[in-house]
């Protein structure tokens, strides 16, 4: 015996007997596909059955009803032209409206006799003709199902389903299913009132200047704030489901006579080939559609925004909405993406460019600072005035620890109480940030662990992160400065000039659904209102070159032609 047989015969785990329970299966069913395995037989059934017996056994088994308390059967009798049937409803509780499925589904159904009302196109004359004095009429015949759909439930959405996986679809996303005897559809009835969260401001994108109104969890929300604010018919909204578990409702957004059409394929052909058991959240999303990268830089625009969302549907972008997930995801998206603002578009364009030049200085803080804080200390202090340096030197005499342990030990303590500001509850959180920042620092300088210049060079670079409007290329920039902490230690100026040298050139490598992350710098475009800076509001004639638009014009040359 080897000795890896041994020791797994010794110390390894030994599983107890495994039952496996199986359903019983009626071969002889036409509309049923069995599958079987080594270790389990199951039965699926495609297709609704006539009786209504039957299709009750069934549910009890696909919801298992003995044990589920909030899947609710409700049996009764359905009145039809006077003649009873036996019917029943199926529903989640919790995910309906009560008030809506008594008024408007049970009472109907059950209570009214409609008899002698009119009765659509039951029994009614389609032709008639007289022949030898003979009179040859040809009437429809009655037709329970479209009796029930167009008589008796005045449901503004109704569905006749013949499927079962369709029906439990519509079960689970809170409709409720009205299985009738007789019949070999079901009817699909929306009902829907689940509790959900009203619209609210954006907590994330704050703006001084424009709405205040936020994406929430609700997909179908969602997408009527972009109806409203697009306000235009040639914006298309098509539904998906993700997860073979799950099967989550997802929405891909675009403007017809915008985008373009190898973008849309592309994202499309990207949800349609995931083969996942479950999608959670947009941030999941984002991953599996995401080209793999060793930067980890985002390539996916993540907004809370309708207003920031419906702009980007106006530059010919695509956004795609999961059910559940209160943010956009905005494709393509590139490097100045993430360093514009949504208060970009309501302020003047001089405060606009402005702020981002602002922000592109924080991004170099956020990035260098301490990487350039170290270089020069340890290897180019002729670059420092004199007298700074004597200041610097003073104030390290009592520090026992060589500069890099200085900066490490202040990074990793302010990371950490940054996630432990967002991690405690909302009334202390801020309170921890700024009193554990303050008491740390004062406290390590009284200690002698750091020096006072490095509590504000600290200080300077984790204020300009938060200077950065989006967090996931702010989180880039967190965890890229150590790579160039420890370039400065090694190398000073020389080992930060070449980690900037690769990774500007990992940068216009990079590729996002078919267009470049540095675009449109590299390749350099000679279209306008492509670069960083805006131009004023009146030459903002073109969209975006790169991204290839079915109309590349936005607006006229002269706008304003109130002006002339």
């Amino acid at each position: 015996m080897k000795i890896k047989d041994f020791i797994n015969e010794t110390f390894g785990y030994k599983p107890k007997d495994v039952y496996l329970f199986t359903l019983p299966t009626n071969s002889d069913s036409p509309d049923s596909t069995t599958v079987q395995n080594s270790k389990e037989t199951t039965q699926e059934i495609k297709s609704v059955f006539p009786s209504i017996d039957v299709n009750l056994d069934y549910l009890k088994t696909k919801y298992n009803l003995l044990i589920n308390s909030d899947i609710i059967v409700r049996e009764f009798n359905l009145n039809a032209r006077g003649k009873q049937y036996k019917a029943l409803l199926l529903y989640i509780d919790g995910m309906v409206d009560s008030q809506i499925l008594n008024n408007f589904v049970l009472e109907p159904l059950m209570l009214r006799n409609r008899n002698n009302l009119f009765d659509g196109e039951q029994n009614r004359i389609i032709s008639e003709a007289v022949t030898n004095n003979i009179t040859v009429r040809k009437i429809k015949k009655f037709n329970l199902s479209d009796y029930i759909e167009n008589c008796l439930i005045p449901q503004n959405s109704i569905k006749q389903q013949s499927s079962f996986s369709d029906i439990f679809a519509g079960v689970n996303a809170g409709n409720c299913a009205l299985f009738v005897d007789t019949l070999s559809v079901a009817f699909d009835i929306d009902v829907k009132g689940f509790k959900q969260r009203s619209i609210s401001k954006p907590e994330n994108e704050i703006v001084i200047k424009g709405p205040h109104e936020a994406f929430v969890e609700n997909l179908r929300t969602n997408t009527s704030l972009l109806r409203r604010l697009t306000n235009n018919e040639n914006l298309v909204i098509e539904n998906t489901k993700v997860g073979k578990i799950t099967q989550t409702n997802c929405a891909v957004c675009y403007m017809k006579t915008l985008a373009n059409d190898d973008l849309i394929a592309e994202v499309k052909y990207r949800i349609n080939n995931l083969e996942i058991d479950s999608l959670l959240s947009a941030g999941e999303l984002e991953q599996l559609l995401t080209d793999t990268n060793n930067l980890g830089l985002p390539k996916i625009l993540v907004s809370e925004r309708p207003d920031n969302a419906v702009n980007a549907l106006l530059q010919g972008r695509v956004i795609v909405i999961v059910n559940g997930s209160p943010y956009a995801l905005i494709m393509p998206a590139v490097l100045i993406d993430f360093l514009s603002s949504p208060e970009d578009t309501n302020l003047k364009t001089i405060f606009a460019n402005f702020l981002k030049v602002i922000r592109i200085i924080a991004a170099f803080f956020a990035l260098l600072l301490p990487g350039l804080y170290i270089a020069i200390t340890n290897f180019h202090r002729e670059i420092i005035p004199t007298e700074l340096l004597y200041s610097i030197l003073s104030s390290r005499q009592n520090v026992p620890f060589p500069i890099i342990f200085e900066i490490l030990i202040m990074e990793i303590s302010f990371e950490i109480i940054r996630e432990a500001g967002l991690r405690v509850p909302s009334p202390i959180g801020p309170t921890i940030g700024i009193v554990g920042a303050i008491v740390l620092g004062q406290a390590a300088v009284s200690a002698g662990i750091v020096s006072p210049i490095l509590i504000i060079i600290v200080a300077i670079t984790g204020i300009s992160s938060f200077a950065i409007p989006d967090f996931s290329f702010s989180f880039h920039l967190r965890y890229f400065r150590f790579g160039f902490i420890a370039l400065g230690f090694l190398a000073g100026f020389l080992g930060i000039g070449i980690g900037i040298f690769v990774y500007l050139a990992s940068l216009c490598d990079l590729v996002t659904f078919g267009v470049s992350y540095t675009a449109p710098y590299s390749p350099l475009s000679n279209s306008k209102n492509n670069g960083l800076l805006l131009p004023p509001i009146w030459k903002r004639e073109y969209r975006a070159t790169y991204l290839a638009s079915k109309r590349e014009k936005r607006q006229e040359k002269i706008s304003m032609k109130w002006r002339f």
